[in-house]
């Protein structure tokens, strides 16, 4: 059983998600299929190193990265989307630097933007 600060935190890893997913990919991160694989997939990466950020190695992983991206075409493909050798468990500050990825990257809009105060801005 996750305790409090871990669900929080896994609310708070899919709210980040949420706010760069494109649309095509929405039921594929919602899906049970992924919520188990990623699971796992940290769960490996926590016996290996601790949970290290796989690109750096200096912080703690926050976000399990497709290699491959996802698009359209292979979102229902197993071998890309579910894969192991597919994915690797990475900081915040490395997965933003992928081309397409973080917010302000190119083509993408955040769904949720917050005011100086913290509090969500209206859409």
């Amino acid at each position: 059983m996750l305790s409090s600060r871990s669900a929080e935190s896994c609310r708070e890893r899919r709210l980040s998600c949420f706010m760069c997913m494109k649309d095509f990919a929405e039921s594929f991160y919602n899906s049970n299929a992924w919520h188990r694989c990623r699971a796992a997939y940290i769960g490996k990466r926590l016996l290996i190193d601790g949970g290290l950020c796989e690109e750096c190695h200096e912080r703690v992983g926050y976000i399990v990265h497709h290699k491959k991206q996802l698009t359209p075409e292979n979102i229902n493909d197993p071998e890309i989307t579910l894969a192991d050798d597919n994915l690797e468990y990475v900081c915040k500050d490395c997965h933003d630097r992928f081309p397409g990825h973080g917010v302000g990257s190119e083509g993408l809009t955040p769904r949720i933007r917050f005011g100086p105060d913290g509090q969500p801005l209206p859409p």
